[in-house]
């Protein structure tokens, strides 16, 4: 029941939505993958190593390339960051999941930092639309009114 809840929450989540929270995904199980290799467990790590690798290809998937550079610029970054992924479980070295962390938890603060600044701006250019619509509707009353 747990599962067919979350999945019907996805489903009303916006595609920026879901990115940020993949992007806190990918944290948490490389968090995990810390602890667990802090704690010797190695079968966990490497379960914690993977999903956040597939996670990465994920985000990767969802580039939308028509952005231009910028979306060039981001699968690259994914991609190295996948690289790094497997780097770390293979070698079981946390040095490299704290770098890996460190870019994640950038993307994933300028991500909501851009949601943010979105919703903001949207209000805006709906209030623009309506004012431009008032003033054309305001404006064909008075012409019929002489």
């Amino acid at each position: 029941m747990k599962e067919l809840i979350s999945k019907e929450a996805l489903h009303k989540k916006t595609p920026q939505e879901i990115t940020s929270l993949l992007y806190e995904a990918c944290l948490n199980n490389l968090e995990d993958a810390k602890d667990a290799i802090d704690q010797q467990n190695h079968v966990l790590a490497n379960e914690k190593l993977q999903k956040s690798n597939d996670i990465l290809v994920r985000l990767g998937a969802g580039i939308n390339y028509e952005a231009g550079i910028i979306a060039d610029q981001l699968d690259a970054l994914y991609n190295y960051l996948a690289e790094k992924v497997i780097e770390a479980n293979i070698t079981k070295n946390e040095v490299i999941i704290e770098e890996v962390i460190q870019h994640i938890e950038a993307l994933s603060s300028s991500w909501k930092d851009a949601m943010i600044k979105n919703k903001d701006s949207q209000p805006q250019l709906l209030k623009q639309k309506a004012n431009a619509y008032e003033k054309n509707t305001l404006y064909e009353e008075n012409q019929y009114e002489n």
